[in-house]
């Protein structure tokens, strides 16, 4: 065991110093990779391999709890952030920075930006963990606290905005046409923190232009915030058109085999906002890792992170597949007579078709591409929609999206249920919406499923 014993703390300082630089080395040319290529390896190295790994060509999962110190001077050097460390998993953990690491480099791919990442126990977590900084009453005379948000977003969010975030002093402000830049600005003033939109939603399929979004959120001195859930960073990358922070419920898309639960923040480094420190903009991720998120503790477990590090080499490949069998069925119901409407972006037909084909497209290719989530409604009443819902032999009826299998839901009877019907009215999710998570299973047998439980009608 190597001990330092000359200039106590700064010794371990010097050497983090020297560690961090060739870390860094390493990183710049890992951003200049393609995108498969960087989902493939992260920043994971067979340098770092044999220092640490005894050779594994598969990043290591670091389960304990804490990590040990050489001595009194390296835990102080550690635990006054003078040098990196994961000195308890509640914080930081080596498995789970690999994780974020990659998906901040994913996320800034093809941006002159660089960008953060932050692992959380969930999608939820990762979407309290970016606002409730913002939303912060930092002077005495600080009144109206508001945010501005598309109305189409998960129930879940609606709910924290609406309910949650209301008890703690902050109004949400809805936009109910997000796509119309015009219904944005009437709602933004100087107790306005940042916007926030949720694109394609879940599960109504609305779109925003982003980089218009994003100069308005500018212009006010505001951060804006995507929730990109649906696309990944396979198809869309918000922060290359302006967007500050991305969020992500992991557990959907991008960890389609179903398996965990967990979010994820990535920040822009060198944010906007008249509202926090320079200190802080310069780095919201690590600064959300070393202060707030220290201190709630929805931490994301290594086993997680290791289990999203193996789904996330195939994104790209899975995204494109799901795409096309989502494009295969929807036209489909799009031409069944027991079929009211169909929202998918991928249509032709749909009124916000070209303002998502601008955004939406396979990374280093370019063809649009609209992802694996739609929505339908059902030609009749909402018993009629449980009828077709029960009739499904192959589809999973489940909550859950984003699966490498095909799933349903009713949104107004589950993932919307608890907003009320006005909520949900404000949103633009009747009962007899279904929402419908196309997976890798060939689509037409998702296609036979579908239609003899139509028939049933």
């Amino acid at each position: 065991m190597e001990v330092m014993t000359a200039n106590g703390v700064q010794a371990y300082v010097e050497k983090a110093q020297k560690y961090m630089s060739e870390r860094r080395a390493h990183r710049d040319r890992v951003r200049n990779l393609r995108f498969d290529t960087i989902a493939v390896h992260g920043m994971y190295s067979a340098e770092e391999a044999f220092s640490g790994g005894q050779g594994g060509i598969i990043e290591p999962i670091f389960p304990s709890t804490s990590q040990a110190y050489r001595d009194s001077d390296e835990m102080e050097a550690a635990l006054s952030y003078q040098i990196p460390t994961w000195c308890y998993s509640r914080i930081h953990n080596p498995t789970v920075f690999y994780l974020e690491e990659t998906l901040a480099l994913l996320e800034s791919y093809g941006c002159e930006c660089d960008a953060t990442g932050l692992c959380t126990s969930s999608g939820m977590a990762a979407i309290k963990q970016a606002i409730e900084p913002l939303l912060a009453k930092r002077d005495a005379g600080a009144e109206n606290i508001n945010f501005v948000s598309a109305a189409q977003t998960y129930g879940g969010t609606f709910q924290l905005f609406n309910v949650r975030m209301a008890e703690r002093g902050a109004q949400v402000r809805w936009v109910c046409e997000p796509w119309k830049l015009e219904q944005w600005e009437p709602l933004i003033d100087e107790g306005t923190r940042f916007l926030y939109v949720e694109m394609p939603s879940n599960p109504q399929q609305a779109f925003a232009d982003i980089r218009a979004v994003a100069d308005l959120a500018h212009s006010h001195g505001i951060p804006l915030i995507v929730d990109a859930t649906i696309a990944t960073p396979a198809l869309m990358r918000p922060l290359e058109y302006g967007a500050d922070i991305v969020v992500h419920s992991l557990s959907k898309t991008a960890a389609a085999g179903g398996c965990t639960i967990s979010g994820a923040v990535i920040a822009r480094q060198g944010m906007v906002s008249r509202h926090l420190e320079d200190e802080v903009k310069a780095d919201y991720g690590l600064w959300l890792k070393l202060w707030p998120f220290r201190d709630s503790g929805p931490s994301m477990s290594p086993t997680t992170a290791h289990t999203i590090l193996g789904e996330v080499r195939t994104l790209r490949l899975k995204m494109e597949q799901m795409s096309r069998n989502t494009m295969t069925v929807a036209h489909f119901l799009a031409d069944h007579p027991r079929v009211e409407r169909v929202d998918y972006l991928g249509l032709e037909s749909h009124a916000l078709h070209d303002l998502a084909g601008r955004y939406m497209r396979v990374v280093d290719d370019g063809t649009p591409s609209f992802g694996h989530l739609m929505s339908f409604n059902v030609l009749g009443s909402a018993q009629d929609t449980r009828v077709f819902f029960d009739g499904l032999q192959r589809t999973w009826r489940a909550t859950d999206l984003g699966r490498i299998k095909t799933v349903a839901t009713i949104p107004a009877i589950s993932t919307h249920q608890q907003q009320g019907e006005e909520g949900r009215c404000l949103a633009g999710i009747p009962d007899n919406m279904v929402r419908l998570c196309v997976g890798a299973e060939h689509p037409d047998d998702t296609i036979a499923d579908l239609d003899q439980a139509l028939a049933r009608l």
